[in-house]
């Protein structure tokens, strides 16, 4: 006769295994709940691929009329110095690969019609003119696309008062482009000493990937640089100094890595005769718009990181939220004074029936 099976039996059975539907749903769930897919979708959501189209527009003009005026200065300063031109071209070809040619003939401005460029006459005052114009609209533009990206309302500043930050924030952009190729320079130079100090050959590939990775890193901490001075400055917004470093050095890194992908592939495109003819421009415009993809990208890990915790960017109603969240402590505070003053009343009262033999 068969035994029916106790409880004893089946608390010894084994649990049954989750089906593979069950599983995925929560990998799934997983996924979708992390970090990374949440700014993504932020992206989409706020229209970032429109933000960065516009911005590419903008900075195309921008960063023309900005070489011009750029070099032409630049000619007076660095004259004679052949070995801080090239550094000059080429941490401009490292930041944004496809612009100047190189010697494989890839990009799009002979490096020699830029340093023989004059500011001064019709062609260099309708450049400077245009820079002018165009940056203004740039840094607008990308103050407008972080904010959004972080829900912010635009700013209260008075437009002027917008303006002038904008011009001087361009001017320090440029002096900053000077001086980190200068700083380019220096350090290509250390490490060569130091290598011909130990005694290896600076015309090695390990030498050469050296001074490549030196480049880089220079690269990366000025763009990592430029993103948080964007972020808090430029936009205007409260960021935490953790987060707005980790979110532009996101951002920093995506810089090296799309200048770095992009320049090698402009480069081999340059070396094919069908290619050249349009490779340059087309990698051009291809090169600008993911820079500043990435830019919102990292907007928006710092925006997302910053949604968890409550905190808002904008100063004014960052303010406005701590002034409420003091004014709700004091009310509590006060509803518990209040609380303990009525029991403190009601124990006084009940000791007052009390009869004088039952007191201690």
């Amino acid at each position: 006769m068969r035994r029916r099976p106790d409880d004893t039996d089946q608390g010894d059975a084994a649990p049954v295994a989750p089906s593979a539907a069950a599983s995925a749903r929560a990998a799934g769930s997983r996924l979708a709940s992390s970090r990374a897919v949440r700014v993504v979708g932020r992206h989409v959501v706020q229209k970032g691929p429109l933000l960065a189209a516009g911005l590419t527009y903008q900075a195309l003009f921008a960063l023309f009329s900005a070489l011009w005026v750029g070099f032409s200065v630049a000619g007076f300063v660095v004259a004679g110095n052949d070995v801080v031109r090239d550094e000059l071209v080429a941490f401009i070809q490292s930041a944004v690969p496809g612009v100047i040619k190189d010697d494989t003939g890839a990009g799009v401005v002979e490096p020699g019609a830029l340093m023989n460029a004059s500011v001064f006459g019709w062609t260099g005052t309708v450049a400077l003119v245009g820079l002018l114009f165009s940056s203004i609209r740039l840094f607008g533009s990308m103050r407008d696309s972080v904010r959004t990206v972080f829900r912010a309302p635009q700013p209260a500043t008075p437009l002027l008062r917008l303006i002038a930050r904008d011009l001087v924030l361009a001017l320090a952009f440029g002096a900053t482009v000077l001086v980190s190729a200068s700083i380019s320079l220096l350090s290509t130079t250390a490490v060569t000493w130091g290598l011909r100090l130990v005694g290896l050959s600076t015309d090695s590939d390990a030498s050469a990937a050296l001074l490549r990775l030196v480049g880089l890193v220079l690269v990366f901490l000025f763009d990592t640089a430029v993103l948080a001075v964007l972020f808090r400055v430029l936009a205007g917004l409260h960021i935490p100094t953790r987060r707005l470093l980790a979110g532009s050095a996101i951002g920093g890194a995506g810089f090296v890595l799309i200048t770095f992908v992009g320049g090698t592939l402009l480069r081999a495109a340059g070396s094919n005769p069908l290619l050249a003819s349009f490779a340059a421009i087309v990698g051009l415009l291809l090169v600008i718009n993911l820079l500043c993809q990435v830019l919102l990208l990292a907007a928006g890990w710092i925006a997302t990181g910053m949604d968890d915790i409550g905190v808002l960017a904008d100063p004014h109603a960052e303010a406005e939220r701590l002034r409420l969240l003091e004014e709700a402590r004091l009310a509590e505070e006060a509803q518990l004074g209040s609380r303990r003053t009525r029991a403190a009343g009601r124990l006084r009262a009940l000791a007052s029936r009390l009869p004088r033999g039952g007191r201690r």
